[in-house]
């Protein structure tokens, strides 16, 4: 995707860096959000359909994509892929962690699928009046790629109101600080998995983050999440 390609990335890794998150505006056009949101209801295309309060996951639902996965989908991921596998490698090594990532996201998903992480991860996900999600990481096996991304597909004030995307980060021995990451339609945050590695005053330490969404007061909120490893 050629939009993709346009985007700052020197400034995109810094800020990954600094706080472990970023946005990029206007990744999916206001068509591109519509399209995808109209795929939810259908009936061919998900591998699986989950309702967040029967698992202690908050209210709302989720779908996982099944593949061969939307064209649209397929690009994102495996574009932004490449972006980030400098700054998961840089990642790793601050955090003494010896995985490395291939170039290509078709060489991490063999890695994946060699270990057994065979379902793919990328998902729709639904939010009404009073629907939340609790704050959680999206973790799915041996094989995880340390960042990922949710892209925002309807438009705040609009569509809903309320349901900001959240994000928290527990640092040793201190207390979790969050932070409200301001979407609009099309946006994409890109944000830590889990683990980032935090600059002290003796080296690098890590820094565990979180993700979820608040409670919406109204309307209905729709989300495409990407995720880059697959699950077992």
């Amino acid at each position: 995707m050629t939009r993709i390609d346009e985007q700052d990335w020197n400034a995109a890794s810094t800020e990954l860096d600094a706080r472990g998150w970023t946005i990029v505006r206007t990744l999916l056009t206001q068509a591109e959000c519509e399209a995808m949101v109209a795929l939810y209801d259908g009936t061919i295309g998900f591998r699986s359909h989950v309702l967040m309060e029967r698992h202690g996951y908050g209210r709302g639902e989720y779908r996982y994509f099944s593949y061969p996965l939307p064209s649209l989908v397929a690009s994102v991921r495996s574009t932004l892929y490449p972006r980030l596998v400098p700054i998961a490698n840089r990642w790793n090594e601050r955090m003494g962690i010896d995985v490395r990532f291939p170039d290509l996201h078709r060489e991490f998903l063999d890695r994946c699928h060699s270990a057994g992480q065979m379902r793919p991860t990328p998902l729709l996900l639904r939010y009404r009046e009073g629907d939340y999600n609790c704050l959680h990481q999206d973790l799915y096996g041996e094989h995880v790629f340390p960042l990922q991304a949710a892209i925002l597909l309807s438009a705040p004030e609009r569509d809903f109101a309320g349901g900001e995307f959240v994000l928290t980060e527990q640092k040793p021995r201190m207390q979790s600080r969050v932070e409200v990451v301001p979407l609009t339609q099309g946006d994409a945050v890109i944000f830590a998995v889990a683990g980032r590695p935090q600059r002290g005053a003796r080296g690098d330490y890590r820094v565990m983050m979180r993700h979820g969404v608040s409670t919406l007061r109204s309307g209905r909120r729709h989300t495409l999440g990407i995720i880059f490893h697959d699950a077992a």
